[in-house]
């Protein structure tokens, strides 16, 4: 390691000469380096902006010391840290510690991958009890002094050394009701310095001197570190050691960030909000993140440090009021502009965290906002039409996953309401639960599949769990820029900050409305809207929301791409639907066809009765009969969904699961008898009953989704696919003699060897050609298969000749390939894999690369057995972002998902076309 450069600086030297040093040829490559925000700070040092000093230790440092425990292995990593930390006073002509004039500074957490508020910071390192009144000679302000100092004891206490957070907070608050104030802006300088005294006591009762003997004094007793070198390093390594936290971990599982990038440490000069009314600090975003409106958009808070703002402890001031202070009048006039030197730079929307210094700005970081769906698109398009970005750049802004957003439900907007409370609209989409007041009982309560409201004061980052789990998010105090608002945009889930209306009592678990005589207690149902930031008592009806407006056109310019053959091989998407209305969803959302029908979905209700009488029938006139009722009511269903899809392929797939599905539950039947016995029902009635029981028991098997399922069940029981085919082909005559064009093609499932496919396509060509005989109607109906078995992707060179087309049914075909069945692996063993690594993700949501494998191989067997053979994929990776970019790679023709997917799908695919084809063509390509 000694060979490899740990640490990059960033800023000015003494002298006003930018030493920035570059860690990537770009912005995107230096992050990987030192962080989104080192190489972010970085780039703005670079084009002039007002950024304080500092030093970026990099990431690959972090995965090093935490590969080791946690521990330092190379010496000359803390020699180059120390040498940094030198430059970075000389630079500014002051020490770290100093007992006249003492250099304070940041340390923060930078990954690669935006994470706000999951790793740690700390802020004005380099206090003791000597240099605070260094501080206060400099700056002739003792309040400021010991509340920075408060401050400084008080942070590093919880996040270096695990002291709980809420003994400060309690002593804080005592501290105000004694003294009759509401804010902590009203304590005065003895107060603050009482505080400081206060907080190192509670410091040295709870820090364990057997954990810590770096902080235990030359009397034995665990002190609060007086040395800075001590202080700078043990903040480097709860910054490090902050990537592995739960939480942390917890973020990147939920955004597919890997666990091996590590985070970059950044040591910066303090500037503060907090030094009076000419100072304030704020977080903002150079357009709205909710909706994408072009406006300044954000928070600031007058004398105060940045923690406040994003901890919600004080209300905020809206960004757009900045200039209208006199005091800010003219750095607001300096942010505004540099809003637009951000956007001319990046290209993008960007988000910012500021602090003003006794009227000097100073910019603290800079990133690409995370935003809404809803605003992703706004965004995307206005930038392509100001002249930004070209459409292509566009459509790669949009996260495909983020599409779920917009398909999210509203309220009813016909419903009528009773409005509770109204807060900010923090995160669009609405959301209906129980009421919940801590992060475990929204766990809970989604562990006992009941939908919750997670209702906090202000949250924390140690409430991403609950976060993740409820529904929808409900506080009473932060704003649009809080750690909820920040946090519930990037889910895409529904948020409501601010609702000063709402007296929380999570102790006692309930919350009192002002104004009104309603208590909410946990388990009460509430609906809130984070688009409007109503809140309503009870529950309201939720409806989706059409694809139009922004999502039409970004799709537009998506589907521009993807159909474009100029820009490399097109790719389709489809549906799996079962049923006419889910056929007219798929095509509303702009479905190419379907590319899964799955019958046995036909056979479900009073049905079910009817196959079971198949099934079990003892005669052959009692098989007839249900086989005559079963042809009648697939031809409906096929009438239906051929019409509804006039003109686009529809792939049904022949009879799949294990005849069992159909059939009454044998235990339900045992328990059914013993009531009758108990009840003293007819001996004929009960004989009947018992037969029926044998007759379910005899059809019973140890491994049936292994046993007489798929094309298996056609040559068992080839009525069953005679019936079927009849269906299908006497609904496409009868369509295409009403001058309709209907386009089914026949999928035989869960083949393993060529010899089953060869039988079944003699089977269905001649009950076809039957039906077309009948009507005098040419039918032309491909026939293919589902590659979903292991056997039949390896010999696909052989398969491939008696097949129109493969479908990869990856759910099966993950299955047989890993040897699991889903239904008990994943609550069983998957997440525990997940954690120990043993996995990298679900293989049933996103492609594994070992089932892509068999996928590639049974492509370039299929197309050397049949050039003009068209291969697609339907299992449940058909609709997962990241698998489809693999699909791309592979050559599938299409891929086919759940309806609301299909405009994920679409917009998925058009970016995987456009990466695999050297990326998006710029406006000044």
């Amino acid at each position: 390691m000694a060979d490899t450069k740990h640490v990059y600086r960033f800023g000015k030297d003494a002298t006003g000469v930018d030493v920035t040093e570059a860690a990537g040829k770009t912005v995107d490559e230096a992050k990987y380096i030192v962080g989104g925000k080192g190489a972010n700070l970085a780039e703005m040092a670079r084009i002039g902006l007002p950024v304080p000093p500092g030093f970026s230790i990099t990431c690959q440092t972090c995965v090093a010391y935490s590969s080791a425990g946690n521990t330092w292995t190379d010496q000359a990593v803390l020699d180059e840290i120390a040498a940094a930390r030198e430059d970075l006073e000389q630079r500014m002509g002051k020490k770290l510690g100093d007992p006249h004039d003492p250099l304070l500074v940041s340390v923060r957490s930078g990954a690669p991958f935006s994470m706000p508020g999951m790793m740690d910071t700390v802020l004005n390192l380099g206090l003791n009890d000597v240099s605070v009144n260094g501080l206060i000679a400099q700056t002739e302000n003792p309040r400021f002094g010991w509340d920075s100092y408060r401050r400084f004891i008080q942070m590093f206490s919880n996040v270096v050394m695990g002291v709980d957070a809420d003994l400060f907070e309690n002593a804080l608050t005592s501290r105000k009701l004694a003294k009759g104030v509401k804010s902590d802006t009203d304590l005065t300088a003895d107060d603050l310095k009482d505080l400081a005294a206060q907080f190192k006591e509670i410091f040295s009762k709870h820090v364990d001197a057997k954990e810590h003997p770096e902080v235990v004094d030359g009397s034995g007793k665990v002190s609060f570190p007086q040395d800075p070198h001590l202080q700078l390093k043990l903040a480097i390594e709860a910054v490090f050691g902050s990537w592995m936290n739960g939480r942390a971990i917890l973020y990147r599982k939920q955004n597919k960030i890997s666990d091996d990038l590590g985070t970059a440490v950044n040591v910066q000069v303090m500037v503060f909000g907090n030094k009076g009314e000419t100072s304030a600090t704020g977080v903002a975003f150079t357009r709205n993140p909710a909706d994408g409106t072009n406006e300044r958009y954000g928070d600031f808070l007058v004398n105060a440090q940045g923690e406040d703002v994003v901890a919600g402890i004080r209300n905020t001031e809206p960004i757009g009021d900045l200039i209208k202070m006199p005091a800010f009048k003219e750095s607001g006039e300096e942010l505004f502009h540099i809003f637009e030197v951000l956007e001319d730079h990046y290209r993008d929307m960007m988000d910012i965290e500021f602090t003003i210094e006794q009227g000097k700005l100073w910019m603290l970081q800079t990133r690409v906002g995370k935003r809404t769906a809803l605003s992703a698109l706004k965004v995307a398009i206005d930038m392509q039409r100001e002249g930004r970005i070209s459409k292509e750049e566009a459509v790669l802004r949009v996260n495909p996953a983020q599409l779920d957003q917009l398909l999210h439900p509203q309220l009813d907007p016909s419903a009528k309401v009773d409005v509770l409370a109204t807060g900010l609209n923090a995160s669009p989409g609405a959301a209906v639960g129980e009421v919940v007041f801590s992060s475990d009982d929204a766990v809970k309560f989604a562990e006992q599949n009941r939908p919750c409201i997670l209702v906090r004061w202000e949250t924390n980052p140690d409430d991403l769990k609950g976060m993740v789990a409820a529904e929808g998010i409900l506080t009473s105090h932060g704003g649009k820029t809080s750690h909820a608002a920040v946090i519930a945009r990037g889910m895409g889930s529904p948020c409501v900050c601010g609702v000063e209306a709402l007296k929380i009592d999570a102790t006692r678990k309930e919350a009192r409305v002002s104004g009104t005589n309603v208590v909410l207690h946990e388990g009460d149902v509430i609906s809130i809207d984070g688009t409007t930031g109503r809140v309503v008592l009870g529950s309201v009806a939720l409806v989706r929301p059409d694809l139009t407006g922004d999502l039409e056109v970004i799709l537009e310019w998506a589907d521009e791409v993807r159909l474009d053959a100029s820009r490399g091989r097109n790719m389709g998407v489809r549906a799996n639907a079962d049923n006419p209305e889910d056929a007219q969803l798929s095509r509303d959302f702009g479905a190419e066809g379907i590319g899964l029908c799955r019958t046995e979905h036909m056979f479900l209700g009073e049905r079910k009765q009817i196959i079971q009488s198949f099934i079990l029938a003892e005669s052959d006139g009692v098989k007839e009969h249900a086989l005559g009722q079963l042809l009648d009511a697939q031809k409906g269903d096929f009438l239906g969904m051929f019409e509804a899809m006039n003109g686009r392929t529809v792939i049904v797939r022949l009879l799949d699961p294990p005849l069992h599905e159909f059939l009454d539950n044998p235990r339900s039947i045992d328990v059914e008898l013993a009531h009758m016995e108990e009840q003293g029902a007819p001996k004929s009635q009960i004989a009947e009953k018992r037969d029926l029981l044998r007759r379910i028991d005899s059809m019973t098997e140890a491994n049936p989704m292994l046993g007489l399922r798929g094309c298996r069940l056609g040559i068992v029981y080839p009525e069953l696919i005679d019936m079927q085919i009849r269906a299908i082909a006497s609904a496409t005559a009868e369509l295409k003699s009403r001058g309709l064009d209907p386009k089914p093609e026949v999928m035989v499932p869960l083949i393993s060897t060529a010899e089953e496919l060869i039988q079944l396509r003699s089977q269905i060509e001649k009950d076809i050609e039957e039906v077309s005989a009948r009507y005098g109607i040419e039918l032309d109906i491909p026939i293919g298969t589902m590659i979903e078995l292991p056997r039949a992707a390896l010999e696909a060179d052989e398969v491939g000749k008696y097949a129109d087309f493969f479908s990869f049914g990856t759910n099966d075909l993950t299955q047989t390939t890993f040897g699991f069945s889903r239904d008990d692996v994943e609550s069983a063993f998957i997440p525990t894999y997940l954690r120990r690594k043993i996995l990298s993700s679900n293989p049933f949501e996103t492609l594994d690369s070992g089932v892509n494998k068999l996928v590639k191989i049974a492509l370039e067997g299929g197309r050397a057995a049949n050039p003009r053979i068209v291969c697609g994929v339907c299992g449940e990776t058909g609709g997962d972002p990241e698998s489809i970019h693999t699909y791309y790679e592979d050559g599938l023709d299409y891929v086919s998902c759940s309806p609301y997917r299909v405009p994920i799908a679409r917009l998925t695919a058009a970016q995987a076309k456009i990466l695999a084809n050297g990326g998006a063509i710029k406006l000044d390509a």
